[in-house]
């Protein structure tokens, strides 16, 4: 006897991922992570949305201190550009730089 001729509508494996991390609506989330407490909450988020975000407050920091450090290892007894501390920290700002440039801003 001849086999039933079947026909298959839909996949074999029905599965999807899901990241709920990207379910964004405009200026609404539906997943909020919080990190940690904050001391003065309605401090941060002044700080945040009228000075800049972490990242931003970091870069600028990364910049001003990359300029104490040129100014620092020219003055006599001045950090010493072998230092690990300091070599681990200008390669992690050499590494932003490229980052920023990649990304064109």
């Amino acid at each position: 006897m001849p086999s039933a001729f079947q026909v298959s509508l839909a996949p074999r494996q029905l599965s999807q991922t899901i990241n709920p991390w990207s379910w964004t609506f405009g200026d609404i989330s539906l997943f909020t992570v919080n990190l940690g407490q904050s001391a003065a909450p309605d401090v941060e988020s002044r700080v945040l949305a009228e000075v800049g975000s972490y990242g931003r407050q970091i870069g600028r920091i990364g910049d001003a201190l990359e300029v104490l450090l040129d100014w620092a290892q020219t003055q006599p007894g001045g950090p010493s550009k072998d230092d690990p501390a300091i070599k681990a920290l200008r390669l992690q700002l050499e590494h932003v730089d490229v980052i920023k440039r990649e990304q064109g801003a």
